[in-house]
C-alpha cells in the first residue's frame, strides 16, 4: 500500500525565471511591446477567419478604455461582462483593467434570474454584452437601479474608430481588485470570489515558470472564458506569451471538429467531459472497424495509428493538452494516451486564481493532480485512518475573500491566510498530489469508515456503458448509486442480444457493470442498490453534477428506473 504524506517532498521543477509583473495592464503593455506583430486572436466569422494582432489589441484596449471613461466608468467601478468566447471579451476585460475598474464575468449559460441576482448584488454600474444576450440584459436593466449603461460588445471596433488615441494606462496597485468571479457551485450557493491583480498575475507567473510555451504556439479555446481556469490560463497567461488563441464556435461535434482542424493547435486547455466525449468517439471508430479496415489497423504500427488519429482531429502539431475544471479519471488519461493524445492534469479552485498544482509535462502521473506550483505552500490537514485529509493552500494567488460575505470568508480562509479547499487528498513520496473526494460529500459509515463518492463514481464511469454516476448513502449504511447510461452503446449491446431496449433491460445490462465495479471495492464501499436515470444529470456550468438537488434521494429495493 502506498505511503501517504501530508506535505510535498518537492515542488514542480521550474523552467524559467519570474516575469516580475504584478498587474494585468503591465502584462498587456509588456506583451504588446514584445509581440506587437504576432497574431493574438483568430476566430471563424462568416466564411473567413477574423484575426487581430497584439498591436491591434493594444490599440483597441486603449481606445475602448477611453470610451468607457466617457461613459462614466471610473476606477473601482464594477462592470459585468457577458458574451460567448470571442476576442472582444478579452479586450473588454483588458480595457476595464486598464482604467482600474473591476470586472464581473457572467456565465453565458446561466439563467436570467442568476444574471439579475449578480448584477444587483455586485452593484454593477455597467454591462458589456454581446448581441446574443442583449435582449436578456435589456429586459433586466429597468429593475437595476445602479446600472447606468448597457454597452454592446459587438461594436467595440466601430466605437474605437472615433478616437485618434487611447486612454493612458492607470497606475493600478497590485492588491487592488481585478475581478469578482461568482462560483456556480454544486451546493446551490453562489459566492463572489474577489481576486486582485497580484492574485491573477502570480498564477500567470507560475504557469510560465513551469510550462514550456511561447510565441510560436497556437492555443484552442472552447471552455467558457468567464470561468477562472479559462480566463487565467486560456486568456491572460496565453496573452503574456505572444502565442495566438483560436476561439472555437462551440461544442457541437461538427463545429468543434472543423474548428480544431482549422486552428491546428499546439496547446489545448480542456475539461474531462469534453475529453471523455473525444475518447469515446475515437474508441468507437477504432473498435467498430470491420473487414479490411480492421485487419489493416491490427497490423499497422502503433505510431502510425496515433499519427492518423491526431491528423483526423487537426492535432498534427498538438504537444500539450491540459485538463482542469474537474477531476480527470486516470483511466481516461491512460486511454487517450494509447491513442496518441497525452493529457496532463492540473488542480485548483476559483479561490486560488485558480491553479494550485499541475503535472510536469516531462513526467506526468495519470492518477495525480500534479505537483505544487512554485509560489504556493500546500498541506494536508486532519487526516483520517487511511492517510487522507483536507488539502489546504497558501500563497499570493489566494483570494482576498468572498464579496459581501464575511462568514463564508472566515469558513474558507484561516486567520494566517490558508485556504481550506474542502477537497480531500494526500501526497506521495515524490511530491505528487492525489485527490480522493470532497469533504462535504464524504459518507461516514456506521462503522466509522470514510467513503468518498467520487472514488466509486470514477470506477463506474470507466464502463463504456455508463455516461454519468452519482453515488450517495441515504442512511450512512447502504451505498447507493444513480447512473445515466451511454445510450448509444447500451442500445447497441441490447439489440445485439436480440432484446428490446426497455428501461428494465437497461437496468439488467448495467447490473453487470455495477457488479464488476464492486469487485474492485472494499466491502464497506460496495454499491448495495442502484437505479437508472434516463436523462443527464443537471450540472453547473463547469459540468459538475448539482449534488444538492439529490440530497434527499433514497432508493427503495424495488426502484430500478427514475424517470
Amino acid at each position: 500500500m502506498m505511503k501517504k504524506y501530508t506535505r510535498p517532498s518537492r515542488k514542480i521543477p521550474t523552467l524559467r525565471d519570474t516575469l516580475g509583473i504584478d498587474t494585468l495592464p503591465e502584462l498587456i503593455g509588456y506583451s504588446t511591446d514584445k509581440y506587437g506583430d504576432n497574431v493574438a486572436y483568430r476566430t471563424p466569422r462568416g466564411n473567413a477567419v477574423y484575426e487581430l494582432t497584439y498591436g491591434r489589441v493594444l490599440d483597441l484596449v486603449g481606445k475602448f478604455a477611453r470610451n468607457l471613461r466617457e461613459l462614466g466608468v471610473e476606477r473601482g467601478d464594477h462592470v459585468a461582462l457577458l458574451g460567448e468566447n470571442r476576442p472582444e471579451w478579452g479586450i473588454s476585460l483588458f480595457a476595464l483593467s486598464w482604467i482600474g475598474a473591476v470586472a464581473i464575468p457572467l456565465d453565458a449559460r446561466a439563467s436570467l434570474d442568476s444574471h439579475n441576482f449578480i448584477l444587483s448584488f455586485s452593484s454593477a454600474k455597467a454591462v458589456i454584452v454581446s448581441a446574443a444576450y442583449m435582449n436578456d440584459i435589456s429586459s433586466l436593466a429597468p429593475g437595476l437601479s445602479r446600472l447606468r449603461n448597457v454597452i454592446p460588445m459587438d461594436t467595440i471596433e466601430d466605437v474605437c474608430r472615433r478616437y485618434a488615441a487611447g486612454q493612458p494606462m492607470e497606475n493600478v496597485p497590485p492588491d487592488s481588485l481585478l475581478e469578482i468571479l461568482f462560483t456556480s457551485g454544486t451546493t446551490g450557493d453562489p459566492k463572489g470570489v474577489m481576486l486582485s491583480h497580484r492574485n491573477i498575475m502570480s498564477n500567470v507567473d507560475d504557469v510560465q515558470r513551469t510550462i514550456s510555451y511561447g510565441p510560436t504556439d497556437r492555443a484552442f479555446s472552447i471552455l467558457p472564458v468567464h470561468h477562472s481556469y479559462e480566463c487565467t490560463g486560456g486568456l491572460i497567461s496565453t496573452f503574456g506569451s505572444g502565442m495566438s488563441v483560436f476561439y472555437g464556435r462551440g461544442l457541437k461535434p461538427r463545429d468543434l471538429l472543423e474548428d480544431m482542424k482549422l486552428s491546428r493547435p499546439t496547446i489545448w486547455l480542456s475539461a474531462p467531459l469534453i475529453l471523455e466525449k473525444l475518447y469515446q468517439r475515437v474508441h468507437r471508430e477504432i473498435t467498430g472497424q470491420t473487414g479490411i479496415k480492421k485487419l489493416l489497423t491490427s497490423i499497422a504500427p502503433r505510431s502510425y495509428i496515433k499519427r492518423k488519429i491526431r491528423r483526423s482531429l487537426g492535432f498534427d502539431d498538438i504537444r500539450l493538452i491540459i485538463s482542469g475544471g474537474a477531476a480527470l479519471p486516470g483511466w481516461l488519461s491512460s486511454g487517450l494516451s494509447q491513442y496518441g493524445l497525452d493529457v496532463i492534469q492540473g488542480y485548483g479552485l476559483s479561490e486560488a486564481s485558480p491553479l494550485i498544482t499541475v503535472n510536469p509535462p516531462s513526467s506526468p502521473r495519470h492518477e495525480s493532480i500534479g505537483m505544487v506550483i512554485p509560489s504556493n505552500d500546500v498541506e494536508i490537514r486532519d487526516t483520517d485512518g487511511e492517510g487522507n485529509g483536507e488539502i489546504t493552500a497558501k500563497g499570493p494567488n489566494i483570494m482576498l475573500g468572498y464579496y459581501k460575505n464575511q462568514a463564508a470568508t472566515e469558513e474558507a480562509l484561516t486567520r494566517d491566510g490558508w485556504l481550506l479547499t474542502g477537497d480531500i487528498g494526500y501526497f506521495d513520496e515524490d511530491g505528487y498530489l492525489y485527490i480522493t473526494g470532497r469533504k462535504k460529500f464524504v459518507i461516514v459509515t456506521k462503522g466509522g469508515k470514510n467513503v468518498y463518492p467520487e472514488e466509486i463514481e470514477e470506477k463506474l464511469t470507466k464502463s463504456p456503458l455508463i455516461e454519468e454516476a452519482l453515488v450517495f448513502s441515504p442512511d450512512d449504511a447502504q451505498i447507493q448509486a444513480l447512473v445515466f447510461p451511454q445510450m448509444e452503446e447500451v442500445q447497441r449491446r441490447i439489440e445485439r442480444m436480440g432484446e428490446d431496449v426497455t428501461p428494465e433491460n437497461i437496468w439488467l445490462l448495467l447490473r453487470h457493470e455495477i457488479r464488476h465495479a464492486n469487485r474492485e471495492l472494499e466491502p464497506y464501499k460496495k454499491i448495495g442498490h442502484f437505479a437508472v436515470r434516463l436523462e443527464e444529470f443537471p450540472k453547473t456550468t463547469t459540468r459538475k453534477i448539482k449534488r444538492y438537488l439529490f440530497k434527499d434521494l433514497r432508493l427503495t429495493p424495488d426502484t430500478r428506473v427514475l424517470l
